[in-house]
Parts: C-alpha cells; structure tokens; sequence
C-alpha cells in the first residue's frame, strides 16, 4: 500500500493542495477545544488519573489527525486521523466502565468484547458497508455503545446518564452530517463535514465531563468499600 496515495472524498476537497478544505482543517480545533476543557476541569476538580489524562491526550490528537487528513489528504494522514478516533472510543468506554459503573478490569474487557462481537454479527446481516453510508460504519458502534451505557446508567440511576444520553444523541445526529456530505455536494457545495467535527468536539467534551465530573477513580472506590 502505497501510503502516499492521494484521497479525495469529502464534497469541499476541489483539488490536491494543501489549504483544498479549509473549513474542515481548521474545524478541528474543537477537539482540541474539548481537550483543553477536560484538562482544565480533571485539574479544577482533582480528578485526573492516568486513563483520564490519556484520554484527554487523545481527544487533541483526534484533532491534530484529523487538520492532517484534511490537509495533506493521504493515506498516512488517513491512518492519523481514523487511529486516535478508534482508541478514543476504546479507552473512553474502558474509562467509563471503571469510572462510572464501578466494573473490575475483566469485567469491562469481557463486556467490550461482548459488544464488539455483537457490533461485528450486527454488520454481517445489515448492509452497513454500502457505499451511501460514506464510511461511518466504522464509527456507528460508538453510538450504540453510548446509548448503553446511557441506558445502564439511567437505570442506576447515575447523575451521569443525561450527559452520556446527550453524547450519544449529538453523535447521531453528527454521523448523519458526515454519512451525506457528499450527497450534498450539488446542493452545500461546502459540505455537510463541518457539522461532524463541530458536533463530535461537544460529543468529546461530554463524554470527559461524565468521568471526570460524575466518575470516580477506582482506587478511591476500592477505599470507599
């Protein structure tokens, strides 16, 4: 694979250059905007720790993967901006499940492990790989995972199942933005991509406001019992 290769795919991107999608590169300051936020308030609050600060660290480097992407528009820069995104949303639900739900360690491997089996069968009988989804299928698990651990949450009652409702419900409706970006090209001439990096730095400052806000550290937890 030639990581060189050249990437046109989003309904901005009129040509090779380096400034072809402004609007989109320069969008991506909302992940970092996020980042900060959560830094700020994990600081304010005394309630970072190592997964928490990572966490923080790689919602900037979503945002720093992301202006390359968009940008240089090449395969290397493809893998920059999809990565962090990937593990943002792996660490995130491993944070939440320590953090939120007070899960042991193989508790909450066993239930990712569950909920990607689950995501993959899921993707085996839908036709989430048809062109019009515009590669989002890559991301529509992260809205499932959300939804439950928003509906988990809810039953438990937690102070932080509206926050993590109102992530999933953000992501939603951003994953729709990003799907029809290029089918809007006759008519948004722009693009619809903007909305997906403008909505997933809210989606990105909620979920860090849920575990630093409404999380506990599991040291502590273990302290409290």
């Amino acid at each position: 694979m030639d990581l060189s290769t050249r990437i046109d795919i989003y309904c901005e991107r009129l040509g090779p250059g380096f400034w072809a999608e402004p609007v989109n590169a320069i969008s991506n300051l909302s992940f970092l905007a996020a980042a900060l936020w959560g830094l700020w308030l994990a600081r304010r609050r005394g309630a970072g720790d190592p997964g928490v600060y990572l966490l923080i660290a790689l919602a900037a480097a979503v945002g720093v993967g992301s202006f390359l992407f968009h940008t240089f528009a090449t395969r290397w820069a493809g893998m920059a901006d999809v990565i962090p995104i990937l593990l943002f949303m792996a660490l995130g639900a491993y944070v939440a499940g320590r953090r939120l739900l007070g899960a042991s360690v193989l508790g909450v491997v066993l239930g990712g492990a569950a909920i990607a089996g689950a995501v993959w069968g899921l993707s085996e009988v839908l036709p989430l790989r048809l062109p019009y989804w515009n590669g989002s299928s890559r991301y529509a698990p992260a809205v499932l995972i959300l939804a439950g651990f928003a509906a988990v949450l809810a039953v438990r009652r937690h102070p932080a199942a509206a926050t993590v409702a109102a992530a999933a419900g953000t992501l939603l409706v951003s994953l729709v933005f990003r799907t029809i970006d290029a089918r809007a090209c006759a008519d948004f001439p722009l693009g619809t991509h903007v909305f997906w990096h403008l909505l997933n730095g809210v989606v990105f400052a909620l979920v860090l406001k849920a575990v630093i806000v409404h999380g506990r550290r599991p040291a502590a937890r273990s302290a409290a019992q």
